[in-house]
């Protein structure tokens, strides 16, 4: 059974810092894409970042780039999301997720078959 537990959200003012941690159970982790997803109130979901866990490829957003950082430990079968400068357009729920390898291409998130339950990160102006 595949379970992926994030941690780390919370409450910042705009320009400060928080780092989210997504432990992952229950697959083989170094042939995956875990990636990170947010969805405000009534918008849709979207894609934030995505690692493949066996190359360590990034990706990200054009609206978190430069501020935003994806990284794991892979011994520990977990991925962090470094969050620098936020700003209150940032204020969402996230997710982790995990796919394929090769839906880190991509990174639809359709092509996310696992998700973890979510974790708020409300930024204040």
């Amino acid at each position: 059974q595949v379970q992926l537990v994030e941690s780390g959200g919370g409450s910042v003012q705009a320009g400060g810092s928080l780092r989210l941690s997504c432990a992952a159970s229950g697959l083989t982790y170094s042939d995956n894409c875990m990636g990170w997803f947010r969805q405000a109130p009534g918008k849709e979901r979207e894609g934030v970042a995505r690692i493949t866990t066996g190359g360590g490829t990034t990706y990200y957003a054009d609206s978190v780039k430069g501020r935003f950082t994806i990284s794991q430990a892979y011994a520990k079968n977990t991925v962090f999301l470094q969050m620098n400068s936020l700003k209150p357009e940032d204020t969402a729920m996230y997710y982790c997720a995990a796919s394929r390898w090769y839906d880190c291409y991509s990174g639809s998130v359709d092509r996310f078959n696992y998700w973890g339950q979510g974790t708020q990160v409300t930024v204040s102006s």
